[in-house]
């Protein structure tokens, strides 16, 4: 048997593990207060797949769940003290070979105070907060070094400097 690769992200009341694994088959995923196990037979090889996990903190065993897809097998696992962040999987700080971050499911949540707010809502108050910032940076520039001083105009006082707006010369 081998550990089937997976990748894991955290969540405030929820962590989750993806194993990476095509057609599965004969799976048994059983999830304990403080452990996982994850079994199958998969691929085209049949390879069989073990992964056995001490994890990092305390699950409710009854409410966490996976789900089978033709590539993947995603699991659940409801956190029993929701809010406190996971800083690794495994109770174990040392490094698997099989396991790696979902960065692209990856959220830092912690520092997150408008939670409600839509990834749309959050963008755009990331946009007007660097734009802020910039904003001020370039004010205490004073227009030193051939920087135009931006005043209360900020980045829009950059306009009639803009190169972009004049002129091409005709090609030959």
């Amino acid at each position: 048997m081998q550990p089937a690769t997976a990748k894991w992200f955290d969540r405030r009341d929820s962590v989750f593990i993806e194993f990476l694994v095509e057609d599965s088959k004969d799976l048994k995923v059983k999830f304990e207060q403080s452990k996982l196990d994850f079994r199958c037979v998969g691929g085209i090889e049949n390879l069989k797949h073990q992964n056995e996990l001490d994890l990092f903190d305390s699950i409710d065993p009854n409410e966490s769940k996976h789900k089978r897809t033709d590539r993947t097998v995603l699991c659940c696992l409801k956190k029993a003290k929701a809010g406190i962040a996971w800083p690794r999987l495994t109770k174990d700080k040392a490094k698997f070979q099989w396991l790696g971050v979902d960065f692209n499911n990856w959220k830092d949540w912690e520092d997150d105070s408008d939670e409600d707010l839509s990834s749309f809502d959050k963008f755009s108050e990331a946009s007007k907060s660097k734009h802020v910032m910039l904003h001020k940076m370039m004010n205490t520039m004073g227009g030193e070094d051939g920087m135009p001083d931006l005043g209360m105009g900020g980045i829009e006082g950059l306009k009639e400097h803009d190169s972009d707006d004049e002129k091409m010369p005709d090609l030959e």
